[in-house]
């Protein structure tokens, strides 16, 4: 499960070293770690990361299946930490040392800033492969954080890119090897930790406004 701790100004929220995928208790245990970070005081920065082979690999598509009936309130769950992520009013950096596919990496598009492993694993939305669509608010988050070109590539050929190749594309800030990824991340977060506050918050909700109102919206199409 994941698990929060604090470096001086900057919460490390380790996701865990499995997949990572969004079980409604791996939801609730990152909603939590938000918490803890929002409530403390003083400056203070975020970075997410994990342990292993991936980021994280999305939606928990077995927990969804057997649990057919809970669909809309399980999306809304994912929505909320979409939504959540965007408008945190701290600054966030995403530190993917592995995979980062479907939801996972609309999760990192959600934060401010993302650094990449550059010579393994893959940033993908393998949604067209898979035939699951986009809900609006996730169409809406991922063509708020890239150019229209990359959004169109990702989402519609669902490509797999390499940190070099993600880096090039605009969906990762920085490419660096391995050993570097955490470090780098805590860097770029401890640099902006005097930002935190109301103000930036402020900001962020008003930037991403609209994408805010389609994640929140219960009434829209989940698929």
């Amino acid at each position: 499960m994941p698990m929060l701790e604090r470096q001086d100004d900057v919460f490390v929220l380790d996701l865990g070293d499995g997949e990572n995928r969004f079980h409604p208790d791996w939801l609730a245990s990152v909603d939590a770690a938000l918490d803890e970070v929002e409530k403390a005081e003083g400056p203070r920065a975020l970075v997410t990361a994990a342990t292993g082979k991936f980021y994280s690999n999305g939606l928990d598509l077995d927990w969804l299946f057997a649990h057919a009936d809970r669909h809309e309130d399980y999306v809304a769950g994912v929505h909320g930490l979409f939504a959540r992520t965007l408008s945190l009013p701290v600054v966030t950096v995403a530190a993917l040392q592995g995979h980062t596919f479907a939801a996972g990496a609309m999760f990192s598009l959600a934060h401010d800033f993302r650094v990449m492993r550059a010579d393994r694993g893959y940033w993908c939305l393998p949604e067209a492969d898979i035939n699951i669509p986009f809900t609006p608010g996730m169409s809406a988050l991922i063509q708020s954080r890239v150019t229209p070109r990359t959004a169109h590539e990702a989402m519609v050929t669902a490509r797999r890119y390499g940190g070099d190749d993600a880096l090039a594309a605009g969906l990762v800030d920085h490419a660096v090897p391995e050993d570097a990824v955490r470090a780098k991340a805590i860097e770029l977060a401890r640099a902006q930790a005097a930002k935190a506050g109301p103000t930036l918050g402020t900001i962020k909700s008003r930037m991403y406004a609209p994408v805010l109102d389609l994640l929140r919206d219960r009434a829209a199409p989940l698929g």
